[in-house]
């Protein structure tokens, strides 16, 4: 048992942590897209390019992958992360960032959930039930038009975070996190280069601008892509995808804390019910 708690432990610690620098993503992308005038698929891929460059900086020698199942499970995680940024931010387009953001983070424990799970337990259900009604009341925007392009999108995003997530819980021998996270971003960003090339990439040269694509690559991205794969070698997948849950809550706390804007008593609430569920999914976590 004691060998056990401590194992669990740093799991569910780089799980939060993997959660909270996503929240800080969120912002940062967007404060780039506006200084920069990019377009959200830029965003993305200098998101993805940069994270696998500063992930390769950290990397030790020798840890290329060399096997075919390390090979095939970069392309896999690539190919996974274009997928899931170039629908994501498609649907931002088409609808806005809350909705996008809402119907992806909480669709996706669902999605695991169901592909993971022979028989759900009474607790999983509860979480993950308490995890959508928090995000709900989180992000709800009474009165807003339904797009059903951007709802789509936002669903082909949360089912290729969940296939992320489920992909990627099984580790690879030889193949640790931050060089899965590694090469598993450059190879996403060159998939995406073309559009994103297409829609313009110039930056202009200021230190803010700099500054903020370092971040975006090295914090939200490499560092928190990593803490993620990390957590999941020892955490069930259906705990993993409910940490992403602290994503929108983070961003929605940091936007009020350094925007001034005001979150509503119903936005409080929400975030209440949502560290709740998330409580009870780390408290009663799912049999690997």
């Amino acid at each position: 048992m004691s060998l056990v708690l401590p194992t669990r432990a740093r799991s569910s610690a780089a799980l939060i942590l993997a959660g909270v620098l996503w929240g800080t993503g969120g912002l940062a992308g967007s404060l780039l897209g506006r200084l920069a005038g990019l377009h959200p698929l830029a965003v993305a891929d200098y998101r993805l390019l940069v994270g696998g460059a500063v992930g390769i900086a950290f990397l030790k020698r020798g840890t290329l992958p060399r096997t075919p199942e390390a090979v095939k499970r970069i392309l896999a995680v690539g190919g996974l992360f274009a997928l899931f940024q170039a629908s994501y931010f498609a649907a931002v387009a088409l609808s806005s960032v809350s909705v996008a953001t809402m119907t992806t983070i909480g669709a996706a424990p669902v999605i695991v959930t169901l592909a993971s799970v022979r028989k759900l337990r009474r607790w999983t259900v509860v979480s993950v039930t308490g995890t959508l009604a928090g995000l709900v009341l989180l992000q709800w925007s009474p009165g807003e038009a339904i797009s059903f392009g951007g709802l789509g999108f936002a669903l082909l995003a949360a089912a290729g975070f969940a296939t992320l997530t489920l992909v990627t819980a099984k580790p690879v021998e030889g193949l640790e996190p931050l060089s899965t996270t590694a090469f598993g971003c450059l190879t996403g960003g060159l998939l995406l280069l073309p559009a994103a090339s297409w829609s313009g990439m110039a930056i202009p040269l200021h230190a803010d601008v700099l500054a903020l694509v370092c971040y975006l690559g090295a914090i939200p991205t490499a560092l928190a892509y990593a803490a993620y794969l990390r957590g999941l070698a020892d955490a069930h997948p259906v705990l993993g995808a409910l940490s992403a849950v602290l994503e929108p809550l983070t961003a929605a706390v940091l936007s009020a804390l350094l925007l001034g804007e005001r979150l509503s008593v119903t936005a409080w609430c929400g975030a209440a019910v949502l560290v709740a569920a998330l409580v009870v999914g780390y408290w009663r976590p799912e049999p690997r």
